[in-house]
Order: structure tokens, then sequence, then C-alpha cells
């Protein structure tokens, strides 16, 4: 009995265990099954595949190779399918570059949509695109969506290829991703001796942080020194998109040149103006001094720090009369209003004044305008023109003393024929003030008021042709007869510079001398 009873067990038992093996047979077809359904089915998701053997591509799906036309032209295929995968997934670069160790590679895409599936297959490098989610809502697309975005895309390509500005991408590892026309044509430039470029692009400028500086995308300037020592400048500004930022570089070689040329010719003002023994103050249009020479601050004595300041119009004013380096007024009221009458002037370039200083020293002061309501000032010591002016003034001051003393009428006519000078006595004689005349006074017009004043004579006309002529070195002598009977001795006689003396002496009156012919005799 017992052994029925362990036979029915052990039949039982074994049944047990064979069902157990049959239910894992069953689990690990189905599993199989199953992850042949996914694989099929992810294989079958695979439309877009690469397969590369080192750079070089070996074969594509049909809608790989049309993914791939829409890549960078002039460029290898591996640098055209970097170029378009790198934006979207980033650290594309960097996994591929790993693939040979890592066996496989799984990128997410930016927008989180799609991905990228790599494997490394005995040296060849399978490079899947998948879409993440696909289904019928986003599979599908009008054909009327898909035209305008396809023609806004076409638009968008050729103003980027056809950008005169550099543009490019790179990711947060500073890395180029994308780049245009303009920026590829530089790096060909740049770099003659590469034949084909690689991607990720070589990266022209230094975009970091310059120290000291909070905003690493700020605009700033930036160069870059091409094969022959040429250096080529560019204003770059930037945008932040996401981890990656876009920048824009325009050329800025003509405004760098004409800031360089700008500086020079400042600096050679600047040098120029240094040397100037004038002083100069140039006020801009909020009356704020934006430059000043050395000679300046000779002539008025004023703080180099002051100046250095910028102080304004009236503050530099201010200044200059508690330096007593300006007239002193009778009240500061009209000596504001004064001021304020210079500013205008100056602004309209009428103003200049001599200011006689308590100093004894004369200034003369000159406002002109400048381009964008700038005014300038300028100071010139003038004490020693003064000075010798006053001294030439006195000299003949006391010449023409000397000359109304004497007894004979004396008219002096420069080389020209005009008359430079006379005496009490001349005017006396023939009641003719020449100072009081409007104009000048020639010998044409002397010859007529000497006829009118005395009784007819030849020697008018000689003297006439006499006056002027570097020709007569002789003296001409003789006497003719006034109006009223009184006789006069007249003398022409050359003197430096090739003017004439006239004289006349009124002698006693002398029957039978009328009029004695004109004599010559040597001028002494």
């Amino acid at each position: 009995m017992w052994s029925e009873i362990s036979y029915g067990v052990l039949l039982i038992a074994t049944s047990f265990l064979t069902a157990l093996a049959a239910l894992y047979v069953v689990a690990l077809r189905q599993g199989a099954s199953r992850r042949e359904a996914r694989v099929i089915a992810d294989m079958a998701s695979e439309d877009t595949v690469f397969l590369f053997d080192g750079r070089h591509l070996v074969d594509a799906t049909p809608k790989a190779r049309g993914l791939l036309a829409l890549g960078p032209q002039g460029v290898s295929d591996w640098n055209r399918l970097s170029a378009l995968l790198t934006p979207r997934f980033p650290g594309f670069s960097t996994e591929m570059e790993r693939l040979a160790e890592t066996g496989i590679a799984l990128l997410e895409g930016a927008n989180g949509k799609e991905a990228v599936r790599a494997w490394w297959l005995g040296g060849i490098a399978r490079i899947a695109v998948l879409d993440a989610s696909p289904g019928p809502d986003n599979a599908i697309t009008d054909h009327q969506t898909l035209s305008a975005l396809n023609s806004e895309l076409a638009i968008l390509r050729k103003v980027a290829a056809h950008m005169p500005a550099l543009t490019w991408q790179q990711d947060p590892e500073g890395k180029v991703t994308w780049a245009n026309r303009a920026y590829l044509k530089l790096v060909g430039e740049s770099r003659p001796e590469e034949d084909d470029l690689t991607w990720p692009l070589p990266r022209l400028f230094d975009t970091t942080r310059p120290t000291g500086m909070s905003d690493d995308l700020a605009p700033r300037r930036i160069s870059i020194t091409v094969p022959g020592g040429e250096v080529q400048w560019f204003d770059c500004i930037a945008i932040r998109q996401n981890d990656s930022a876009m920048f824009f570089a325009l050329p800025a070689d003509a405004t760098v040149y004409a800031e360089l040329s700008l500086r020079n010719f400042v600096q050679t003002l600047s040098k120029t103006f240094a040397d100037l023994p004038t002083g100069l103050a140039i006020f801009n249009r909020s009356r704020h001094l934006v430059m000043f020479n050395p000679a300046l601050i000779d002539l008025c004595m004023l703080d180099p720090a002051f100046l250095a300041a910028r102080p304004t119009l009236f503050s530099f004013l201010d200044q200059l009369r508690e330096k007593q380096m300006i007239p002193e007024p009778k009240n500061y009221k009209s000596w504001r209003q004064k001021m304020t009458t210079l500013e205008e002037e100056a602004a309209n370039g009428v103003f200049e004044e001599n200011w006689t200083l308590p100093t004894g020293q004369t200034y003369r002061v000159t406002g002109r305008p400048h381009p964008d309501g700038a005014v300038a000032f300028l100071f010139e010591d003038i004490s020693s023109e003064i000075s010798l002016t006053r001294r030439f003034r006195a000299e003949l001051e006391m010449s023409q003393a000397v000359i109304d003393s004497m007894d004979e009428a004396i008219a002096v006519f420069s080389p020209a024929g005009i008359l430079a000078i006379s005496n009490d006595a001349y005017t006396d004689l023939w009641h003719s003030n020449p100072s009081e005349t409007l104009g000048e006074i020639g010998i044409h017009d002397a010859v007529r008021l000497w006829r009118e004043g005395a009784a007819p004579s030849g020697f008018w006309d000689q003297a006439q042709a006499f006056v002027g002529n570097p020709d007569e070195r002789e003296e001409l002598r003789a006497t003719v007869t006034m109006a009223d009977g009184r006789a006069v001795s007249c003398r022409l006689t050359t003197i430096a510079g090739g003017a004439t003396l006239v004289g006349f002496s009124v002698a006693a009156h002398l029957p039978g001398e009328a009029c004695k012919p004109a004599q010559h005799g040597v001028a002494g």
C-alpha cells in the first residue's frame, strides 16, 4: 500500500515539475517573441540609418540620404551629419568619439521628441535617428502646412547663407556646432593648409568672458589675424539659446581704422596744442571743459586738477576772477551778465576782447564756435604787442609834435602817392586839415588843392610827376605865389622808403619874384 502511495506521490510531483517546466518554456518563448517584436518594431522605426566606416559613409537609407543633403556643402559626409545632428542632440560629437569604447550610445534630442541610437559593429558605426513619440497625430502633416514650412525654411537658409555677418553657434563646451557660409569662408581663409573642414568647426574667436565682465554675452570687439599678417576686426554680439549661444560678428575694419585715424589726429592736435603759446579751452554743448593745453595753465595760473575735473564754463570764469585773470567788474551782477553775453557771442563766433589785467598784462580773448554746439576760447598774451604799440604810438605822437612845431608846412607822401603825414603849418597854409578828411588823399587831390590856393604855375605838373617817381633823386625847388600874394618857397625831396617830403616856406613878398622857375638840386 505504501508503494502505491509513494508511486502516486511521485507521479504527482513529476507532473507538477513537468507543468512548471512547460510554463517556463512558454514564458521564455513569449519573452523572446516580445523582445523580437520589440526589436522588429525598433528596426521598423529606424528609417533614418547611416553606416560609417570611420568618417566615410558606407551606406544609408533613402530618408537618411535626404537628411544628409540638407547639410552644409563642400565638406565630408561625416561633417555634414555632425553639422545637422550636433545642434539637435547635445553631446553628439563627444559620444561619437567614444563610440568605439562604449559600443553603444543613446542621445535624446533637445526637444525631447527624437533620439539618436548608435552601435559599434566591428569597426562600422551604425547611427539611427529615431522619432521617440511616433503616432498618427505628429507623423502626418497636411501638404499646405508642409509646403509653407519648406518655403519659410528655404528663405531662412538663403538668409543664413548670404548674410555678410559671421554667424555661428557654440554648445556649453564652447564647440562650434553650426556656422553660416561667411564663417566657413573665413575659416578657409585663415587656415588654407587644411583641405577639408572637420566638425566641430574650428573656433576662430576667443569668446570667453573677459576678467571683470559679468555678462559673457556682452557686446565686444574681437579680431583675427589671417595669413599675411592682416588683422580683421569684428563687432560681436551674442544671444543665449538654452545652454547654447548664438554669435553674430559684423565687420568693423572701417570703424576701427576710422577710430585709429581719429585717435592719431587727436594726438597730433594735442601735441600741437601743447606747443602753442596760446591758451586753449574747449567746452562741449553742456559747457563742460573737455580739452585744454599747458599754455592755458601758464597764462591763467589755474590748478591742473581743477581743469582736469571738467568744470563748467561759469566755474572756469569764476576761477579766473578769483585769480585776478579777468578784468575786475564794478559789480558781480553786471559781470555775470557780461559772461552770459560772452558765451552767446562766442557761440556765434563774434566774441573778441582785450582784457587788461590788474597785473598790467593784456590778454586777447577770442571765442569761436565748434561742431555739435561746442565753443572754444583762445587766450593770448599780447602784453608785449600792446607795449610795442603804445611805444610806437608815443613815438608817432612825438614825431607829430616835432613837425607841428616847425614853421615850414610839411606833407609826406607814400611811394604810392598817398598823403601820410602833414603838420599844423600845412593845415594853416592850405586851409585844409587832412586828418578831418574821410578817405585817402592822393597827390592828384593835393595838387588840385595847391592849384586852387596859388597863382597858375607849371610847377604843379612837375610836382605831381615827382611824387612817387623812384628815379627822381634830385631835390625839386620853386617859388610860387599864393592867392593872397604871399611868396612860398616849395621843395620836394625823396626820403627813405621811396616816400616824398613836400615843404612849403612862406617868404616875405618880393616884387618881381612872383614865381621863380623850378630848380633841381642834389637832395641832401
